[in-house]
């Protein structure tokens, strides 16, 4: 999402952290922007700052006693200069009562407040969270993300190749779907890709003759997950005579056929699976998932395989 309104914002939050609109309804239509886009220092959320402002001002107990320790005077220019920077919101805590004069100049230049019975932090560690999220990189890819051994797995290949039939097929053996056909990505940390499912394709695998189908309904509400992170990409390939001869003694009868693919920024490893008649793409999917699981925590039977050979042949050299 490229920009966020006060009230798209107030929409999605306002239940969670029981927010009111007091003053500045006029303001809804403000917008937040990623950091990266701000031409000034970049702070989405925190206390109130009249130097480096935030989007949205918290403003708590310690704001609100700074303000009443003013003369009447300077009290009104610090407001005047809070609202000048045009917030996109601010946030007064723990259900305070709100001064007039803040309220009034909140009306005055249409600046949404909105008070909260939560405490400051806790205002603050969520909104921080969640526009995080709302702002972040994202990105649509074509294929379907499953959940195979709790690791979040998304299945490429060109059309026809048996995506659906392949995740189909994982369901049965206890997998879980996040979504098919075009799940959207989010960075949500520097080495962290999380995918999910749009709202319109929940719960649907769409298999060629049985049409759509709904998950939650055929295996049960466990079948589904809502959200996952992103570990392991498994590409189908057609299996090729060329390709089957060209690797019979290349390192891919060892190592596999394993590279990267760049995701948001981060690279996810990618396994090519070849397609061909009487392969159980399943187990060849459980088997690649288990396999990354093992080179994640450093374990490597091709090499052990490679060292133990070089050992063996080492016992056996006449010098």
């Amino acid at each position: 999402m490229d920009r966020l309104t006060a009230r798209e914002l107030f929409d999605s939050v306002a239940e969670r952290l029981g927010l009111r609109w007091i003053a500045g309804l006029n303001g809804g239509s403000r917008a937040i922007e990623p950091a990266e886009k701000q031409s000034r220092r970049p702070s989405l959320v925190g206390y109130l700052n009249v130097i480096y402002p935030n989007k949205l001002q918290i403003i708590g107990t310690e704001e609100l006693n700074f303000l009443d320790s003013l003369d009447s005077r300077q009290r009104w220019d610090v407001i005047q200069k809070i609202m000048a920077y045009k917030p996109t919101a601010l946030v007064v805590t723990k259900d305070q009562k709100i001064p007039s004069d803040m309220r009034e100049a909140a009306d005055e230049t249409a600046t949404p407040l909105w008070s909260s019975p939560n405490r400051g932090h806790e205002l603050y560690t969520y909104l921080h969270y969640h526009l995080a999220r709302l702002l972040a990189n994202k990105v649509t890819l074509h294929g379907v993300l499953m959940e195979v051994y709790s690791i979040g797995v998304l299945i490429t290949g060109e059309s026809g190749s048996g995506k659906s039939e392949l995740a189909l097929e994982l369901l049965t053996r206890g997998h879980r779907l996040v979504a098919d056909d075009a799940p959207e990505f989010t960075q949500i940390a520097p080495d962290v890709v999380d995918g999910n499912c749009p709202e319109m394709l929940q719960d649907f695998l769409e298999v060629r003759g049985l049409g759509i189908l709904n998950i939650r309904e055929m295996f049960g509400h466990t079948a589904v997950k809502q959200s996952k992170y992103l570990r392991l990409i498994v590409h189908l390939t057609p299996l090729l005579l060329d390709d089957a001869n060209r690797d019979r003694d290349g390192l891919k009868r060892l190592y596999g056929d394993v590279s990267y693919r760049e995701v948001l920024g981060v690279q996810i490893p990618q396994m090519m699976i070849p397609v061909a008649p009487g392969r159980n793409l399943a187990v060849l999917v459980e088997a690649a998932v288990r396999s990354h699981m093992l080179r994640t925590k450093g374990i490597d039977p091709a090499q052990t395989f490679i060292d133990r050979q070089a050992h063996q042949m080492k016992r056996q050299a006449p010098w």
